[in-house]
């Protein structure tokens, strides 16, 4: 489940990218960007390089230039996954960051979240995070979700999610093909009453929408279109 793809072109992270600031939201620190005083909040997250990661930041900004209020937390409590660490390879490094570390920590930000007065609350989720948003989403925390080249995502994951759910997949992805993603759509279509929107990406790779080489104009293009959709589907949804 964690092939090369999922290490491909690793960010430089840094701590002071993006136009928002850090601080601590349930005891994580968190990347936040937009006004404190907006009832609805989009919750991004991260991939396994964490929330330093300037193109998810820049995200979360154009996120918040839309009006939301926006939190990136580092839920890797600073200890990303390192591809130059030769002694940590990703099997050894997600035992000690596994998805369901993620989401425990995310229903401690959802709450902290709910208790500052938020209404609504959507969350999109990047490779290991799409599987800790899916967990958000079957347990109704969210209003609504956004999957970007998930990871570690199955098919039963989707019987359990009743919320308006958007997937955004790349045509070269090992850890989600564009099959798996079409069995997705299949269980999420067959529910009535909730909305789903699945697109495949053609020519891109996974992890593109926040991993894309700046000198690679189909993936620059693409990634675009999918934060365009991703603000589109919390446009509609999120109220």
């Amino acid at each position: 489940m964690s092939g090369p793809q999922c290490c491909s072109n690793p960010p430089l992270l840094n701590p002071n990218a993006g136009a928002g600031h850090v601080e601590k939201l349930a005891g994580l620190d968190s990347y936040v960007a937009g006004s404190p005083n907006s009832n609805l909040t989009v919750l991004l997250i991260s991939d396994i390089y964490g929330y330093e990661a300037p193109k998810l930041r820049n995200i979360a900004d154009k996120v918040a230039a839309a009006g939301y209020y926006v939190v990136v937390p580092d839920f890797f409590f600073g200890d990303p996954f390192n591809p130059e660490n030769a002694d940590r390879p990703v099997p050894v490094w997600i035992k000690d960051h596994g998805t369901d570390k993620g989401f425990e920590a995310a229903k401690s930000i959802v709450e902290a979240l709910k208790s500052k007065g938020v209404s609504a609350i959507g969350a999109a989720g990047f490779c290991w995070g799409a599987k800790v948003v899916v967990e958000l989403a079957k347990s109704t925390l969210i209003q609504a979700a956004v999957l970007l080249h998930p990871s570690f995502v199955s098919v039963d994951d989707f019987k359990g999610v009743d919320i308006p759910t958007a997937i955004l997949g790349a045509e070269i992805d090992k850890m989600s093909p564009p099959e798996l993603v079409k069995q997705f759509e299949q269980v999420l279509t067959a529910k009535p009453g909730v909305d789903s929107f699945v697109k495949i990406f053609p020519k891109v790779s996974h992890g593109w929408t926040v991993r894309y080489k700046n000198e690679d104009e189909i993936a620059v293009k693409a990634a675009e279109e999918a934060h365009q959709d991703l603000l589109n589907w919390f446009a509609k949804h999120l109220k």
